[in-house]
């Protein structure tokens, strides 16, 4: 299971590897690898925190973007039958499929961010 924690404002995916009995952490929404590992919750603040630092620095002396952009487009595969029902039931409530999958998306983020 992933947990996420913020650090200094910036979300990282949080795992445990039993094989080295550590945390390991991966900043998301960045433009390039920032990971980091430690043994408790405390110490994988202050790796995360050092690690982001040395990422953003390391950007900024080459003059790279840190912060990943996004085009707004995702492309999805549905079965028939999906696909069939996702049509119906956006023409029964009046919308697109573009607008009823922004719905959903949004619910989504909604239950995902509450926790």
């Amino acid at each position: 299971m992933n947990n996420v924690m913020k650090i200094e404002g910036h979300r990282a995916v949080i795992s445990y590897d039993p094989e080295i009995e550590m945390f390991r952490g991966e900043f998301i929404g960045l433009n390039g690898g920032a990971d980091f590992y430690a043994g408790s919750v405390v110490a994988l603040r202050a790796e995360g925190a050092a690690s982001l630092a040395i990422y953003l620095d390391e950007c900024k002396k080459d003059g790279v973007a840190p912060y990943r952009t996004w085009s707004g487009k995702v492309t999805t595969r549905l079965t028939p039958e999906r696909h069939h029902s996702l049509a119906i039931a956006a023409q029964a409530i009046g919308v697109s499929i573009n607008d009823l999958l922004n719905e959903g998306v949004d619910l989504v983020i909604a239950r995902h961010a509450a926790r």
